[in-house]
């Protein structure tokens, strides 16, 4: 697991910050089903806050454990599916060092203990707890949310087997104070039990309609297809078309001489760092469109997967792409009966699998030989190439007609 710290504001106060407990919904400015890109920008909009950030993640296999944005001096972190890269659970795993508002009363942090019995005079009667014996915690639930109460070894008989009287007080007169804190989107509620919720808590439904994540169909030196939508862009699409289709760009810029045409075997000479083609940045889509300069017709899609540990990382949205092998040819209503398909979650080797093998790569630098992520490989097949990390997985496809 990686840690990447962000920056340290000098002079930032060690004191607790206060942010508004919303059981089911969310803490301060993060919200559950909030996209990861999201969490960033409000952590930018508050950098003396939000001073020292560590993002953590499996760098080998980054779809088997959550990413993790850790506020270590807050004392919380924020976890996000590593597929969806939604928001799916917050934990506050340091209650002195974070004040929680609910409503108008104030919970946690140095002055405000989080015993049992403050929870319980806080958000009132719920039902019994569960005792985890492995653990030595009984947790207490309240819709989309629960405290986690480590009880001494000589104090276990007051919780066995659901039994404990609420709320919860020793013999010698002391209640326990809160350990952990978490909050998580109310429908998971039925699926908790005892060291579950790490597990089962998910991030809430989207909206129907919603174009986040929605699947889009490749079909290799044809078009793109959106499926929620129903939008197709075809190769020699023009700006208008594209503007009508998936609505204004998030960004445009003119492209860079491409530094793979000597590979091409044109005329490598370029006179400029700059070439007349553009591309239209479509960041909460997860692709960019490039157009030719003199004919403003589409010639290239470059589709990003935003996984962590890649240059981009946070630039972009994921793109949900499916592209179908090539000798799986037809309609969109019937390729979802083809078996091979490549998409984010496809390895390289599965690709080669589906493909074939297409020889030595080409190594990609990023830019900068001072990229703390390392090198990336492309390779390149007719109309499609896959720009590849270290671990395996796709970085980016680049869709072209040869």
């Amino acid at each position: 697991m990686l840690q990447r710290p962000r920056r340290r504001c000098e002079g930032t106060a060690m004191g607790a910050i206060v942010l508004d407990l919303r059981p089911g919904f969310g803490i301060g400015p993060f919200s559950l089903g909030m996209p990861i890109c999201e969490a960033f920008a409000q952590i930018e909009q508050q950098p003396n806050i939000y001073d020292v950030v560590h993002v953590k993640y499996y760098d080998e296999e980054p779809l088997k454990l959550d990413i993790v944005i850790s506020f270590p001096d807050h004392g919380f972190h924020l976890r996000f599916d590593p597929w969806s890269q939604r928001l799916r659970l917050v934990e506050i795993f340091d209650i002195k060092r974070l004040q929680m508002r609910y409503a108008t009363s104030l919970i946690g942090g140095p002055s405000t203990l989080a015993t049992f019995v403050a929870v319980y005079a806080l958000f009132g009667p719920t039902f019994p707890g569960i005792y985890d014996k492995d653990r030595g915690v009984y947790n207490l639930f309240y819709p989309g949310l629960s405290f986690a109460f480590p009880i001494p070894s000589q104090y276990t008989d007051c919780v066995h087997d659901r039994e404990a009287e609420l709320p919860l007080e020793f013999p010698d007169g002391t209640t326990p104070v809160t350990c952990r804190v978490s909050i998580y989107d109310s429908s998971t509620d039925k699926k908790v039990g005892v060291g579950s919720l790490m597990d089962k808590a998910s991030a809430p439904p989207l909206p129907l309609l919603s174009v986040y994540m929605e699947e889009v169909h490749v079909k290799l030196a044809e078009e793109l297809y959106f499926t929620v939508g129903g939008q197709n862009i075809p190769f020699g699409a023009s700006p208008q078309d594209v503007w009508t289709e998936l609505g204004r760009p998030c960004g445009i810029h003119q492209k860079q001489v491409d530094q793979m045409v000597i590979h091409s075997g044109s005329d490598p000479r370029p006179r400029t760092t700059l070439c007349g083609d553009y591309f239209y940045n479509y960041f909460t889509r997860g692709l960019d469109i490039l157009f030719d300069g003199q004919t403003h017709k589409v010639k290239k899609f470059v589709l990003h997967t935003n996984y962590p540990g890649h240059a981009d990382f946070n630039s972009y949205i994921k793109c949900n792409f499916v592209i179908f092998a090539s000798e799986f040819g037809g309609s969109f209503q019937d390729v979802n009966n083809c078996k091979h398909r490549i998409t984010p979650s496809t390895k390289w080797e599965h690709v080669k699998e589906i493909l074939g093998d297409c020889g030595r790569a080409a190594i990609q630098t990023q830019g900068s030989t001072s990229n703390p992520f390392g090198s990336t490989f492309v390779y390149g097949y007719q109309n499609v190439a896959f720009e590849v990390m270290k671990n395996g997985y796709i970085a980016t496809v680049t869709l072209f007609q040869s």
